[in-house]
């Protein structure tokens, strides 16, 4: 497995176990992460009060994870399943009452240093929000 791949993996083993400063170690300082359907943020801290916001709304664990990689290693997608359970009610979007979902992601990356520079998320929005509200 490349040095890539083996990054990427090493990002979704600290997302599963909840390890939020592993995630953080992985990136670069000055991070670029596309969030679904929303804004673009910039850097360690931003991605950090991120996870934090997540972590408050959501419980999930990425399974099912294909990493795939660039010849010269400096990109990368993953394709995976997420398993989630709404905790709390996140600002515009249905009521938490503990639902669960199941839901396909694509991610792409941009390695830098040996580190994550981008992360780009990609997920259909409508599909959980059905999933949440049934």
């Amino acid at each position: 497995m490349s040095d890539t791949a083996l990054l990427i993996e090493r990002y979704y083993a600290a997302f599963n176990a909840s390890d939020a400063q592993g995630m953080l170690d992985l990136l670069t300082d000055d991070v670029r992460h596309d969030i679904n359907e929303g804004e673009s943020q910039t850097g360690v801290e931003a991605f950090r009060a991120f996870l934090a916001r997540m972590d408050a709304h959501y419980r999930e664990k990425a399974k099912d994870v294909v990493v795939m990689t660039s010849a010269d290693g400096t990109r990368a997608a993953a394709e995976f399943i997420i398993h989630g359970e709404y905790l709390r009610t996140d600002d515009g979007l249905p009521e938490a009452r503990g639902q669960r979902y199941v839901l396909p992601v694509g991610a792409f990356f941009d390695i830098r240093d040996g580190k994550i520079a981008r992360v780009t998320n990609y997920y259909n929005l409508a599909d959980w929000t059905r999933q949440v509200s049934g």
